[in-house]
């Protein structure tokens, strides 16, 4: 029997008090979402993959629902010659107002799908030319301050619309080093498309620490899941299963009882290991589960010693990937 052990804790919470932006009446302060210490180890066994929770002698647990695989973007630039952040961009559409902290987790899952916008004061162009640090737009939120960036051209141009500072330019950055910049600084937070309507988001510095703590520095695996699939992409993410952290997830579902790994299942009964690419992955589903680290060498001996899991389902809640089983164990 194969075992998982736990390479590093996972801290107890996840602070999501985020609101809309520093200026509303109705910013909201959602609670923590949970994120209790994992077990120290979890068993690998048939009875473990029968569901979240499972016993080897109880009814199979229903697979999640699994989202569709992204269309291609059809509509990646909202204003001509700027590429949208689209997941992230949509992700911000998609909240309610207030916003829930579901919602906002699912917004800093899609923070590391692709770059942010800054708005820059002057040309941002001839400042990098010469050398010279992008000063960053901020704004308060009483005596606090905080980063303004943006998903997409058009929260730009709302942007500009609402402050009327034509004078600025705007340069995308790469995500990590955009939230770097903002933990090194004395800044509390990030505001995403700070004049975008119910579309914006307020991520606070404790939730960005985690986002940038956990990632993998290349962010190999989220942009082969976020780019444009080809025949060759299954191999890709196989091979950058190798290199970047991984995490699946478990959950006890009464105290004493066994802890369930999940898997999801299609119609014809095909069984995919559920692995994440971070963290907030695993709780932005909702599912009351909790991640827990592991190594691929973990997931091909789970694999290897069970004939009936058919491959493994990478980030479930989308953008999404299948690989079969010979992408981890190799040809038969």
């Amino acid at each position: 029997m194969a075992l998982f052990s736990r390479r590093k804790k996972t801290p107890d919470s996840t602070d999501t008090s985020a609101g809309r932006g520093p200026d509303e009446s109705d910013a909201a302060t959602p609670s923590d979402a949970p994120s209790p210490e994992p077990p120290a180890s979890v068993g690998i066994s048939t009875s473990t993959f029968r569901g979240v929770g499972a016993s080897a002698a109880g009814p199979p647990v229903p697979a999640p629902t699994v989202p569709a695989p992204p269309a291609p973007v059809a509509e990646a630039e909202t204003i001509p010659g700027v590429r949208d952040n689209v997941l992230l961009r949509d992700a911000l559409a998609e909240l309610s107002d207030p916003p829930t902290p579901q919602g906002l987790l699912n917004v800093a899952r899609q923070l590391l799908q692709g770059p942010l916008f800054l708005r820059v004061k002057g040309n941002a162009r001839a400042l990098l030319a010469e050398g010279r640090g992008l000063p960053l737009a901020v704004t308060r939120r009483g005596d606090k301050q905080l980063v303004l960036a943006y998903s997409s051209g058009a929260a730009l141009q709302a942007a500009v619309s609402a402050d009327g500072e034509a004078d600025t330019s705007a340069v995308g950055q790469p995500v990590l080093t955009v939230l770097r910049l903002v933990l090194d600084g004395e800044y509390e937070g990030l505001i995403l498309d700070n004049s975008s309507g119910t579309a914006r988001a307020l991520l606070p510095r404790p939730l960005l620490q985690r986002v940038v703590d956990d990632a993998h520095a290349a962010l190999a695996l989220k942009s082969l899941l976020a780019g444009v699939r080809t025949e060759d992409t299954p191999a890709a993410v196989a091979a950058a299963l190798g290199e970047a952290p991984l995490w699946i997830a478990v959950r006890r579902t009464e105290e004493g009882g066994p802890v369930g790994i999940a898997e999801s299942r299609t119609a014809d009964g095909d069984r995919f290991i559920e692995v994440f690419s971070h963290p907030l992955e695993v709780l932005a589903l909702g599912r009351g589960d909790q991640p827990l680290p592991v190594t691929l060498d973990q997931l091909h001996a789970a694999v290897t010693a069970d004939a009936g899991i058919t491959g493994l389902l990478i980030d479930p809640g989308g953008p999404w990937l299948r690989l079969h089983r010979d992408h981890v164990t190799g040809p038969a």
